[in-house]
């Protein structure tokens, strides 16, 4: 891949063998990064699985404690009309069943986060095609799938958000903005990771194989990862 003359330049003596602690790591990131606009952290995890681990199986959710999303999460909620009131009230964008079925498949897939009660569950699998690359199928491991319809639709909108493992093993998540404090960003870091670690079953230090961290914009930088 060619890499453009922004990138050519802040990477020219740059040491890509060297790991960095966590809070120097935070720092030759926001000296990496060159976007325009405040861009965001991004952690990247390579993880330490048995051979006989789906990797795709790895899938969970996580509130950080410093949640900074600047955009309006869009949710949507697959519910029999019993629940739809409750949906609404809680801030949900799009509420039904039929309407938003039919959306999808036509490959209007305007929402963010996806929310369904487990009565209707059997209805949507068959969106699992669209909704399934996307990470937006309804899981219950994520808290997607939930008869508590209005707390669900309220911790995505604070910024809850989903993660999921690729099939090489890798999970990627935004941990915060570049413009936060340093603090706050190791500390989304921590909580991150925390939540990574009870859905994997391991702790941190035998869960993880690799981990970078990287701008939006601007190479990544190699962290060697501890909780102190």
């Amino acid at each position: 891949m060619k890499r453009g003359k922004k990138y050519i330049k802040i990477t020219k003596n740059l040491d890509n063998s060297i790991s960095y602690n966590l809070k120097d790591g935070v720092k030759k990131v926001k000296e990496l990064s060159y976007s325009k606009f405040v861009g965001s952290l991004e952690m990247h995890v390579d993880l330490r699985l048995p051979k006989d681990k789906d990797p795709k199986s790895l899938k969970g959710a996580v509130s950080l404690p410093n949640a900074t999303s600047t955009k309006d999460v869009k949710v949507a909620v697959f519910c029999n009309p019993d629940k739809e009131d409750e949906a609404k009230k809680a801030g949900a964008d799009i509420v039904g069943m039929e309407k938003i079925m039919k959306d999808v498949k036509e490959g209007k897939i305007e929402f963010d986060v996806a929310i369904a009660t487990p009565d209707v569950m059997s209805k949507i699998a068959v969106l699992g095609k669209e909704l399934g690359p996307k990470g937006l199928m309804p899981n219950p491991k994520n808290g997607t799938v939930t008869d508590d319809v209005a707390s669900a639709v309220s911790e995505y909108k604070k910024g809850k958000q989903t993660f999921a493992c690729d099939p090489s093993g890798v999970i990627h998540m935004s941990v915060g903005k570049l413009n936060q404090e340093d603090e706050k960003l190791i500390e989304n870091i921590h909580v991150a990771i925390l939540a990574i670690s009870e859905v994997v079953g391991k702790t941190p230090e035998l869960m993880i194989n690799r981990m970078h961290l990287s701008p939006t914009m601007g190479p990544s930088v190699k962290i060697a990862y501890s909780r102190e």
